[in-house]
């Protein structure tokens, strides 16, 4: 079911029995109800994500003034990840920047980005996602009604557990918290350890009380969650990215007058460049307020002990080549030369 947006034009000067003028022609655009735009996401407002729907908000305001309000749910206020994408379906969210892997039943080809040690950096995830290969995905959703309106970035993933991790028999038998995403799944399965798919709202508690033992994520999301309070060892292992996609349903976002699109298309790519570029600084920050903090231990991989989790989990990339496609796993691995 889509969204219609009913934009209801009130007149004040209606005729009376008693007679009256006519309405100024102009009163029923001055009156009309904003735009409702609800934004929902899972993570607080001090991440990556989090700024940057603060920033679309702020454009959107200050260009939109009158026609578009804008209202923000962060940290799993109005929908989880997992049922966010049902709910914009059904018009109860507009705007939502789920993690690539919630659309794996959505559009398959993009568990490209779960792949793991797909990217060398951020560096070469931007060049593939600008790229023809990176543009197409964004449009892969169509079919199932929703927009692809542009990347998010958080960061490169590091592992943590409440015992080190150096090389992959240290993970044997371990529980981790991963997304919901069947590449996540093989790739600790590739190491023998034991994935468990949960809500990213529980993942805390789990850690504390110990019903997992691990969870990968990046420097932002363990240090404003505070994972690393509760786990006594990460592992810089950047073994893979963790990006989200801003989404809206079709129905929604291709039913704006276009000048409202047009403007907030304008605001989100500013917000989303702004939030890529905290996503970068805040890799760097959160990493030294945590190793400052002394609660966790981060252990730096050597060469030949990053060399021995790659030959573990390199083989996830070609149980999943027919699905997201040998051409964009090559465009991928392209773009790391660069």
């Amino acid at each position: 079911m889509g969204v219609r947006v009913v934009c209801c034009l009130l007149f004040a000067g209606l005729l009376t029995a008693c007679g009256g003028g006519d309405a100024p022609a102009d009163k029923g655009k001055a009156d009309a109800k904003p735009i409702l735009l609800k934004f929902s996401h899972v993570v607080a407002e001090n991440t990556p994500k989090g700024k940057m729907a603060i920033r679309f908000k702020e454009l959107v305001e200050k260009r939109l003034a009158g026609r578009v309000k804008v209202e923000v749910y962060p940290n799993s206020q109005l929908f989880g990840d997992n049922n966010v994408l049902e709910a914009m379906l059904l018009g109860d969210v507009q705007l939502a920047a789920p993690a690539l892997s919630k659309f794996e039943n959505y559009s398959p080809a993009l568990q490209l980005f779960d792949l793991p040690f797909l990217f060398r950096d951020m560096q070469a995830v931007d060049r593939f996602q600008g790229g023809p290969a990176g543009r197409a995905l964004l449009g892969s959703l169509s079919s199932k009604g929703l927009v692809g309106l542009g990347y998010l970035h958080n960061g490169m993933k590091q592992l943590s557990a409440n015992q080190p991790l150096r090389v992959p028999s240290d993970a044997n038998g371990k529980k981790f918290r991963i997304m919901t995403s069947d590449v996540l799944a093989a790739q600790f399965e590739a190491v023998d350890a034991v994935p468990l798919k949960k809500p990213f709202s529980e993942v805390f508690t789990l850690l504390q009380t110990k019903a997992i033992d691990g969870q990968e994520n990046t420097w932002s999301n363990i240090y404003s969650k505070k994972f690393y309070e509760v786990q006594e060892y990460i592992t810089e292992s950047n073994h893979g990215v963790l990006d989200y996609l801003v989404v809206s349903s079709a129905a929604f976002w291709n039913g704006l007058p276009d000048d409202v699109r047009d403007g907030l298309a304008g605001a989100l790519d500013e917000a989303i460049a702004y939030g890529n570029q905290v996503a970068l600084d805040k890799a760097v920050e959160d990493k030294k307020a945590i190793a400052d903090s002394g609660r966790s231990t981060i252990i730096e991989l050597t060469d030949d002990e990053r060399a021995q989790w790659v030959e573990a989990m390199k083989p996830v990339w070609m149980q999943f080549e027919k699905i997201v496609g040998k051409d964009n796993i090559e465009a991928a691995v392209a773009a790391n030369k660069r």
